[in-house]
């Protein structure tokens, strides 16, 4: 039963409603509300809210300020990447086109400043407004004086920013000292809510009951490596037309449970080597959620709908001949002038133990990055674009990182994909593989 919101100075109805869209998170809706207060009080300067991705934080502040019409701007670090940016949504989205066109081409914080202490004087505040910043860790990259004045923009008018994070403000607090927000937890949804929630989605064309069944085996499955309710609801989409397929051809009942398990319980087992990596892109999941229809790609392999960006294949590639290939033989396979290399440097294929069956091995950055410019087509300069995607596998426990952060030298990688894996990718590069790998010599 859903828990009703009670806050004074709201309407009753406005609150359930707002309740009604918060399943599992109504403990947190209230205590946000107790801290925002009556609408027309002063509210905290600011209120610092962190979790796990996915945890509900944007959802609830998008929510409440809907529901209950509070004045607010949402702002996301991610588009703002200059100042300039942020200051003209922010007097934008409280006062207009007209006061934003008001800052300077390069307006600095003063200008901010002065240019919304005049729109306050002309249009004070009769409630209290609110800036919410999602993925606010990026502040941190900003001007020093940023986040400090931001934390401190009450002093101005009747106005409070909420910080939504997924970093904890231990690491986030600034070195030069700001005023300290007030901190709200949002905690990772259990297996219980997950399922609460997941199961509101069911398909109109079946049962309550069968679709709570469904997501039971699929949280059964996932929950122990996946607690993303984006990527649970991605995956439960994707693979209900596979678990509803004994019914529509006439060979089991909802109530057969045992067979309806072991028709999905391969297809389950398919998707877990492919967590995060959609086999569809976010929209057309999302399209597919808000219609009420579900696909399932049958007769292809998961490996062959990874959508990895180009080079991304080629570091995996890299990395997957670093960890199963001995280091003295990278002059052998990728240096095309080695000159003669003697066999005695080289054990017969016979006397030697097969290195897929010892297991990946580390290697250091620098290896890896000189793999993959040897196997790569075109030149690539060394960027940035390239060790974020180094990072991204990392993420999505393509590549597994065995050194630690305090750790001087280079760092270091193992590849933890199995060779069916890398060999699908390599036919999408129309990489052959298998002539670069010392096991098959």
């Amino acid at each position: 039963m859903t828990a009703v919101l009670q806050q004074p100075g709201y309407d009753e109805e406005r609150l359930r409603q707002a309740a009604e869209q918060l399943p599992s998170r109504e403990v947190q809706a209230g205590m946000l509300l107790s801290l925002m207060g009556e609408p027309d009080q002063y509210s905290y300067p600011s209120i610092f809210i962190y979790g796990h991705q996915a945890s509900g934080k944007s959802y609830v502040m998008q929510v409440l300020l809907r529901e209950l019409e509070l004045p607010h701007a949402a702002v996301s670090c991610v588009e703002c990447v200059s100042a300039a940016l942020l200051f003209e949504h922010v007097l934008r989205s409280f006062f207009g086109d007209d006061a934003a066109s008001r800052l300077p081409r390069s307006p600095s914080l003063s200008d901010f400043v002065r240019v919304y202490r005049q729109q306050c004087s002309q249009s004070p505040a009769k409630q209290t407004r609110y800036i919410v910043m999602e993925k606010a860790e990026l502040l941190r990259d900003a001007d020093a004086n940023i986040l400090p004045a931001f934390l401190r923009l009450q002093e101005l008018d009747n106005i409070t920013v909420i910080l939504l994070s997924e970093i904890v403000w231990d690491k986030f607090r600034p070195n030069t000292g700001c005023l300290e927000p007030l901190l709200l937890h949002f905690p990772d949804y259990s297996k219980g809510e997950l399922h609460q929630i997941l199961s509101r989605d069911r398909h109109p064309s079946y049962s309550a009951e069968l679709y709570s069944s469904y997501i039971n085996i699929l949280l059964g499955v996932f929950y122990s490596v996946c607690r993303d309710l984006r990527e649970l609801r991605h995956l439960a989409a994707l693979n209900f037309s596979k678990f509803c397929e004994p019914l529509l051809e006439g060979r089991a009942k909802e109530t057969d449970t045992h067979k309806l398990w072991r028709n999905i319980e391969p297809h389950l087992k398919r998707a877990m080597q492919t967590v995060y990596l959609r086999e569809v892109s976010s929209a057309d999941a999302v399209q597919l959620i808000t219609s009420g229809a579900f696909l399932f790609l049958s007769g292809l392999s998961a490996h062959t709908h990874i959508e990895l960006p180009y080079y991304s294949k080629f570091l995996l590639i890299a990395a997957y001949l670093a960890s199963y290939n001995p280091a003295r033989t990278d002059k052998r396979f990728f240096v095309k002038h080695h000159g003669k290399i003697r066999k005695t440097n080289f054990l017969k294929k016979n006397e030697k133990t097969s290195n897929h069956l010892l297991g990946p091995k580390p290697f250091p950055l620098d290896r890896l990055l000189a793999i993959f410019y040897s196997v790569v087509d075109s030149r690539v300069a060394p960027s940035a674009s390239i060790f974020s995607q180094i990072s991204s596998l990392v993420t999505l426990q393509l590549l597994t990182k065995v050194s630690h952060d305090d750790q001087l030298d280079a760092p270091k990688y193992k590849c933890s994909v199995s060779m069916d894996f890398i060999c699908a990718i390599s036919r999408t590069v129309n990489f052959d593989i298998i002539k670069y790998l010392y096991d098959f010599l």
